[in-house]
């Protein structure tokens, strides 16, 4: 049997002994601590010398520039003290292995560190993973300033930390002026890098270097560090750590160091450590199985980040904010119209961060509400080139704050090309949410049709004896009403001024559903009287597109059009009829943002969208541009059950509807049909009266001539 023994200069109290077999051969492993004493280890260097097959030395690599400086030295030292034994520090072993652990990650979790915000302690350590990691983000800081000269400042790139490492003597002329007190300038430089941990999601540091921090710094973070023994994971676990990617094996449940690992393989196949070429570990990693490890502390969990844009809806918006609301009480209606103009031309910023998004599956999100200024109005008076360049900008700062998906809300989505522009120049995946409203639309008017209770019950598989209509039929979310509609309605009328699309929807339509009823029309007044269901999604910003007076008593009106199509004077002309602002979807867990108009922990169905791809972890032009697939509609909504979303309350131009409410306008609406009905006999008779008159009358002449004949 061969020994390999491990000389660490870390802490005795993760020693360990173990017999194990690798590679055909018994070994005998000893790890061994030393608590930072050099001549102890080498001490025991000489002293194993000659009784060992291999010798790993366990260097504490530091960020601080003097003790990585010092590594080289140290290992020169102690492989010196070996007469007869190889001696490996196992450094070419340990960058194959964090890569790997990197690498693994991001496949095993699904783009995991995409976008991520990644903070190294050293980049001159891990240089050749930071490049690893610049595959999967641009988000990259490194503290190799602030740990090793004391400056406090961070690198921002690979180029600036290529830059430092060429000439770091540069460095010098950040720091502040001299006469800024040593003791200060230290505690500057402390609270920079505590601040850079605040805002990580990664952070990839030796672990003992993580004992000066605390929750505040490392709660829901991922650590991307080597060889994080038992007691090590106690404390991460202690202070929030989510998540821990660690590129040391476990060997028999021991985990093992780079350095203890290449003595193993130096022992078991004789050859010296240089003699191990790079296929060589290769071949041997493959065959013994190993991998790295992920480990989550507190238990598993896993937070994933979106970024969403709105904008004001109207004028009411600025009133909301403290110091406008002032201004608009004294000031002339004139200054609404010019702020409104100029905030147009505002730089994005973040109106609000979500969080407490959880789904049944374990998965968390959060993300940011990031708003651009022009309202609906502004945004239609300027070409689409204005807008896109604000999107854009929206979409920068979504990278910076490290989110992985970004939608568009409300005239965000509608102006151009519906987010195909955006979407390519975008640097992170873009999606306007537009399946998830089509999805929300239909999914909150067949439960209003339900709760209304004026349908007779579907039987069987047969489609629900009921009329509907979609106003805007040509639009994104209009035609993928439509085609899921013609699934489960009788009759379908679609409405568009554009006919050349209706005609060529009603194709497409057919072809995927031959045996749907389909008819066109260029205005919705001459059927709307038939329809038991109206979905208007328009993009009329305010005109008028039906009169709701011609609408049948009982009838579900879904407005998905944002301003809405029928405003609240509108609504209110007809008590009898259910007009229900589609798309509101309940968040599942306990949600965290700023007011957006609805109620707390309630998102339109374009956010939500956002969201379920988030928790999904996909990472992907979703949907984008006029044309949305309706398999991708039923797609985000079975995502949507699976990632607890559900349909909110049912709400109105007034809030959310009671069952009160539901039940108030069913009554009216049964009275309302039942006045019609005791108006069409008598309108009949007064229709008939004058021609039974008249026939009379005629009869009469006619008889009066025969006899006067």
């Amino acid at each position: 049997m061969k020994t390999v023994v491990s000389i660490s200069l870390g802490s005795s109290r993760h020693d360990f002994d173990f017999t194990t077999r690798m590679l055909g051969q018994r070994l005998h492993v000893r790890r061994l601590g030393t608590n930072g004493s050099l001549a102890r280890a080498a001490k025991l260097v000489r002293q194993w010398d000659g009784q060992a097959a291999a010798i790993g030395v366990g260097l504490v690599k530091d960020s601080d520039g003097a003790a990585a400086r010092a590594d080289t030295e140290r290992a020169q030292r102690l492989a010196a003290a070996a007469a007869t034994t190889p001696v490996t520090t196992g450094e070419r072993l340990a960058d194959i292995l964090q890569e790997w652990a990197v690498r693994h990650a991001q496949g095993e979790l699904g783009h995991y560190f995409d976008n991520a915000r990644v903070l190294f302690f050293s980049g001159l350590a891990n240089r050749k993973l930071a490049h690893t990691m610049a595959e999967y983000t641009e988000n990259l800081r490194f503290a190799d300033p602030v740990r090793q000269l004391g400056v406090p400042k961070l690198l921002g790139s690979l180029d600036a930390l290529q830059l430092y490492a060429s000439g770091a003597h540069l460095v010098a002329d950040w720091v502040p002026p001299r006469l800024t007190p040593p003791a200060l300038l230290a505690q500057w430089a402390q609270h920079v890098l505590r601040q850079a941990l605040h805002k990580a999601t990664v952070v990839v540091a030796p672990v003992h270097e993580l004992d000066a921090f605390g929750a505040h710094e490392l709660a829901g973070k991922t650590v991307v560090t080597s060889t994080v023994s038992e007691r090590r994971l106690e404390a991460l676990r202690d202070k929030g750590v989510m998540m821990v990617i660690d590129g040391a094996p476990l060997i028999d449940g021991h985990v093992v160091g780079p350095d203890l690992l290449h003595a193993m393989i130096v022992a078991a196949t004789g050859k010296a450590p240089d003699e191990l070429l790079e296929d060589d570990l290769l071949e041997i990693l493959a065959g013994l199985q190993l991998a790295p490890r992920i480990l989550y502390p507190n238990g598993f969990r896993r937070v994933n980040r979106f970024a969403f844009v709105i904008h004001p809806l109207s004028q009411e918006y600025f009133k909301i904010v403290k110091p406008v609301e002032i201004l608009s009480q004294v000031s002339p209606p004139l200054f609404l119209d010019t702020l409104e103009k100029v905030l147009a031309y505002a730089p994005p910023f973040v109106y609000s961060r979500v969080t407490g998004i959880r789904s049944p599956t374990g998965v968390e999100a959060e993300g940011w509400l990031i708003s651009v200024g022009g309202t609906p109005r502004e945004i239609m008076s300027h070409p689409p080139e204005f807008t896109y360049k604000r999107l854009l900008a929206a979409a920068e700062m979504a990278k910076r704050l490290g989110a992985q998906i970004m939608g568009l809300g409300a005239f965000t989505k509608v102006v151009g090309d519906a987010g195909a522009t955006v979407a390519r120049r975008a640097p992170l995946p873009i999606t306007t949410g537009n399946s998830y409203s089509a999805s929300g639309a239909l999914w909150a008017a067949h439960d209003a049709l339900l709760r209304l209770g004026l349908l007779p019950p579907p039987k069987g598989k047969e489609r629900v004896a009921f009329k509907a209509m979609v106003v805007g039929a040509t639009g994104s979310i209009g035609s993928a009403c439509a085609r899921l509609l013609v699934r489960a309605a009788e009759e379908v009328y679609l409405v568009s001024p554009e006919t050349a699309k209706l005609l060529a929807l009603k194709e497409s339509i057919l072809r995927e559903t031959p045996d749907a009823k389909v008819h066109l029309a260029a205005r919705a007044d001459r059927h709307l009287g038939e329809m038991d269901m109206i979905v208007t999604a328009t993009s009329g910003a305010g005109k008028k597109v039906l009169d709701i007076m011609k609408v049948k008593p009982g009838c579900v009106i879904t407005d998905v059009a944002r301003p809405l199509d029928l405003p609240p004077e509108e609504v209110a002309k007809r008590p009898d009829v259910l007009v229900i602002e589609s798309g509101e979807i309940e968040l599942p867990g306990d949600v965290k943002m700023k007011n957006i108009g609805l109620p707390p922990g309630v998102v339109y169905a374009c956010l939500a969208e956002t969201i379920v791809l988030a928790l999904e972890g996909r990472f992907e032009n979703f949907t984008v541009g006029r044309h949305i697939e309706w398999e991708k509609v039923r797609e985000i909504y079975k995502l949507g059950l699976k990632h607890g979303m559900k349909l909110a309350a049912i709400s109105g131009v007034h809030g959310v509807f009671t069952d009160e409410d539901i039940a108030r306008v069913r009554e009216l609406a049964l009275a309302a049909r039942a006045q019609r009905a005791a108006r069409g006999p008598a309108r009949r008779s007064a229709a008939t009266a004058p021609a039974k008159k008249r026939t009379r009358r005629a009869t009469g002449a006619r008889a009066g001539a025969a006899v006067a004949g």
